[in-house]
């Protein structure tokens, strides 16, 4: 049986407000089963594999992720992408990045994301920007906020974190960078609104993880919780605390996906 021999890369963003996220479900609309159904119409088959980097939540944007097509005949899918962009109808853009070599696991390459999400505690948010900005409508103590955030830093368990499932039961994850800041680029344009962002940088995520870190760091930023609260949740995380609320994923966005290994063929 022939096998794909054939690994094309392709980088991604797109605007999630209107899918159920990345991954394919019956009924619903994705990113990848949007994908898929222009990659059939445009190559005339289905007689191939999409192989995504990262599964966001629904309603979660993109930035910048990668997927594989795996194809067992060669195609000058480089000269299509114009073509399979305008199917894709503006809220997916993709860009050929090169054939893959056969050996090249993107899912393990994939191990440095960036997530930013924005916020702010402007009295008065534009209406503009309530399709990419949670207002929490309440002054919040930034640096109580950047100590919070720096918490997350290193190797924990996130069970206290995360939505938990009955068919995991490794909750660890590394968290390299996490901080609140002012918001340096924001994918909209600036209202005029004072706009903060946490920026998490780490290996890898759990459902839901950076969403309930968010809501964690709003808690002590508006003086509902001290810093204790979130330290005792990770140092105990599997006590029976009250569960955390999980933050709108509509300011969410995977920022940037690195690959850390060289995925190039060379002949290409």
């Amino acid at each position: 049986m022939q096998t794909n021999s054939h690994i094309y890369l392709f980088s991604v963003s797109y605007y999630g407000a209107r899918y159920k996220g990345w991954a394919i479900q019956k009924g619903q609309p994705t990113i990848q089963g949007k994908l898929e159904r222009v990659f059939r119409y445009v190559l005339g088959h289905e007689d191939f594999k999409l192989l995504g980097s990262s599964r966001t939540d629904s309603g979660v944007s993109c930035r910048k992720a990668f997927f594989q097509l795996l194809l067992k005949e060669p195609s000058n899918l480089k000269e299509k992408v114009q073509l399979i962009n305008s199917y894709l109808g503006g809220e997916i853009r993709i860009a050929f990045e090169g054939l893959c070599r056969l050996e090249f696991n993107l899912i393990q390459a994939s191990r440095k994301k960036t997530y930013r999400y924005f916020f702010t505690d402007d009295d008065n948010p534009h209406p503009f920007s309530s399709s990419f900005l949670v207002s929490l409508f309440s002054k919040v103590d930034v640096e109580k906020m950047r100590l919070a955030a720096k918490l997350f830093e290193g190797t924990h368990d996130f069970y206290a974190f995360c939505k938990p499932s009955d068919t995991k039961s490794d909750y660890s994850r590394t968290i390299l960078h996490c901080d609140i800041q002012p918001a340096k680029d924001t994918p909209w344009v600036d209202l005029g609104q004072r706009v903060y962002m946490m920026e998490v940088i780490g290996t890898g995520f759990l459902y839901h993880q950076v969403r309930k870190m968010m809501q964690a760091v709003w808690k002590i930023g508006i003086g509902e919780w001290e810093l204790d609260e979130l330290k005792k949740r990770l140092e105990n995380p599997r006590y029976s605390w009250e569960k955390i609320p999980t933050a709108p994923p509509f300011s969410l966005f995977l920022w940037d996906t690195e690959l850390q290994e060289d995925w190039r063929l060379e002949k290409d």
